[in-house]
């Protein structure tokens, strides 16, 4: 669901993920406490567009006009720290500029708080200047005349909430995020009412506040408020004309019956979004997820009649997955992996073992050669060569997958205590154990050699098999 439906007017697009990264929900980010100097880093022509004694002479609204500028051009370029950095000054220079208890006080307070929240990831940072916006507005709307400038208050306020919702989910205070987002509500409500927001704009806010409480309610186990701000997402989506849209809310309400244990309702879910997915955007990374998604729900849904779509989806994914990230991209090696156990399961042993063994270099240099990715790889291998009795292989390659797992967790941990007793009792296999007392004989063969010239023949015939 989430911001990447590129929704709000009222604060700068983000970025999406799962598990409430800054980026699906709107991003923030904190560098700075204090206020670095106007001057001291910005002084010369190439960066200022002035000459140096120029600038130093001119006055602070043209100062502040000129970073406001300079932090807009940033901000659309994408260089977000220097867009912080100019937004910094601009608070500073606006306090210079108009006071402490002024309106525009508080608009730099929340646009700092925005930029921070968006661009960083800086929940704790995106509070403090929200919070410090928040105490101005009181004041300012007490000394507000016109109906113009009340708006301006309303919609300073909306923003503010939003920042401080998103800000509080990524700092785990839920309490505060649902109370923010429940405001906020409040405040777009009032503001169309009094003509302060267009209906567009009032969509794309409505889409990012049941965004925000939906991932609250599901983290306070809510499913059923968490579905009913999906629903709400949906129509938003369905009135402002933009189907393609919506395959991430049907994605989060797949994700809220899984959790429920409803893993028929999240397939009709996910399968909805890969009709959409695959009708707007079917070679594009969300297809591939969509379709990886879909693979695992039907694999681990109890009836065998699921098991030929799962095996399709899985298919589906990879060739997606390969076509626009590579075959060896983390994602591709993951949809792979996953594959590979639906197959496990479901009795394809060699074709599992022919693809995992093909993925080991590809493993060893995406990842590197003592990783978990490469160790994981080795133990499925192994075990499937138990499986089918093949003693000698599974013990070279389970005695790879040990001396890994060594390395990375220590002797003591659980995955390796389980490969060292496979690796012992394949030891005792008398095809193994005849090969170890070869190798043993064949290391003290070179001491034996300067007493027994005819040596060398019975090292040629005793060669490790």
């Amino acid at each position: 669901m989430a911001d990447d439906h590129g929704l709000t007017k009222t604060r700068p697009n983000s970025s999406e993920s799962p598990a409430e990264s800054p980026e699906s929900i709107g991003t923030t980010g904190r560098g700075v406490n204090a206020s670095p100097s106007c001057y001291s880093d910005v002084l010369n022509a190439s960066q200022t567009g002035y000459a140096k004694k120029e600038f130093i002479l001119m006055a602070p609204e043209e100062k502040l006009k000129h970073f406001n500028r300079r932090a807009q051009a940033f901000e659309d370029n994408q260089e977000t720290d220097a867009c912080i950095q100019d937004l910094v000054r601009c608070v500073a220079l606006t306090r210079l500029v108009y006071g402490d208890g002024h309106l525009k006080l508080a608009q730099a307070h929340a646009r700092l708080a925005q930029a921070y929240f968006q661009f960083k990831g800086w929940g704790l940072q995106a509070q403090e200047h929200s919070a410090l916006a928040r105490d101005l507005l009181p004041f300012c709307s007490s000394v507000s005349s016109g109906r113009c400038e009340k708006l301006e208050v309303l919609l300073c306020l909306l923003n503010i909430h939003l920042t401080q919702g998103g800000a509080s989910l990524l700092t785990a205070n839920l309490k505060e995020a649902q109370s923010s987002f429940l405001e906020a509500e409040q405040v777009l409500e009032e503001l169309h009412q009094k003509g302060g927001i267009n209906q567009e704009e009032k969509m794309r806010t409505e889409m990012e506040l049941s965004t925000g409480l939906f991932r609250v309610y599901r983290r306070q186990n809510r499913p059923e408020d968490a579905l009913s701000q999906c629903e709400k997402s949906l129509q938003v989506l369905k009135d402002c004309g933009k189907p393609e849209k919506t395959c991430s809310v049907y994605r989060d309400m797949a994700a809220i019956e899984q959790d429920k244990g409803h893993l028929d309702r999240a397939i009709e879910h996910l399968s909805k979004a890969h009709a959409i997915a695959m009708s707007h955007s079917p070679e594009e990374l969300e297809g591939a997820q969509i379709c990886h998604n879909l693979a695992l729900l039907l694999s681990a849904a109890a009836e065998p009649r699921h098991n030929d779509s799962a095996g399709h989806y899985f298919e589906q994914s990879l060739s997606a997955y390969k076509h626009c990230a590579g075959p060896q991209d983390p994602a591709f090696l993951t949809a792979q992996d996953d594959f590979c156990r639906f197959l496990l399961l479901s009795g394809q042993q060699e074709r599992c073992v022919e693809i995992q063994r093909a993925s080991l270099a590809t493993k060893r240099s995406t990842f590197g050669d003592l990783t978990a990715e490469v160790a994981d790889t080795l133990q499925l291998i192994g075990s499937v060569e138990m499986s089918e009795s093949r003693v000698k292989q599974a013990h070279r390659t389970m005695t790879k997958c040990l001396a890994i797992q060594n390395l990375l967790y220590g002797s003591q941990h659980k995955k390796t205590k389980a490969t060292q007793k496979a690796v012992d009792m394949l030891a005792r296999a008398p095809e193994v154990a005849e090969r170890q007392q070869r190798r043993g004989r064949k290391k003290t063969k070179p001491h034996t050699q300067s007493f027994s010239p005819s040596a060398g023949n019975d090292g040629h015939s005793m060669s490790d098999s």
